[in-house]
């Protein structure tokens, strides 16, 4: 077996299990009940299906320039990702769309007030 070919089989498996991960943080972000569960299947599963479906690329493609190119855009993703989670849970808190019996430590309890008045 050449080294091309072990390449495009180590691709091939980054691609399906990056598209497995995908597909389950879809179904997730249907079927789970509450704001942060969606959330944290849109952020946790997505972000690593999609890095491994660029890690396929990348091994497939071997140039320098897509290579790059797909580096660049799992940078982009790793630092954006977290950030739109914690903004789409804070928007969300005020508004009864998290199942508080669910949570352990509420520590935006004592700021209730003040996030729904719209102060910060």
């Amino acid at each position: 077996m050449t080294l091309d070919a072990v390449l495009d089989v180590i691709a091939a498996v980054c691609l399906i299990a990056g598209a497995l991960l995908c597909v389950a943080a879809g179904a997730a972000l249907v079927r789970f009940p509450d704001l942060l569960a969606r959330m944290h299947a849109a952020a946790k599963p997505q972000v690593l299906g999609l890095l491994l479906v660029m890690l396929g690329c990348a091994l497939r493609l071997r140039t320098g320039v897509d290579i790059t190119t797909l580096v660049l855009v799992g940078a982009f993703q790793l630092a954006t990702a977290p950030v739109a989670a914690h903004m789409v849970g804070r928007a969300g808190y005020p508004h009864d769309e998290i199942r508080r019996d669910l949570l352990i430590t509420d520590e935006l309890a004592p700021h209730l007030d003040r996030i729904s008045s719209g102060r910060s």
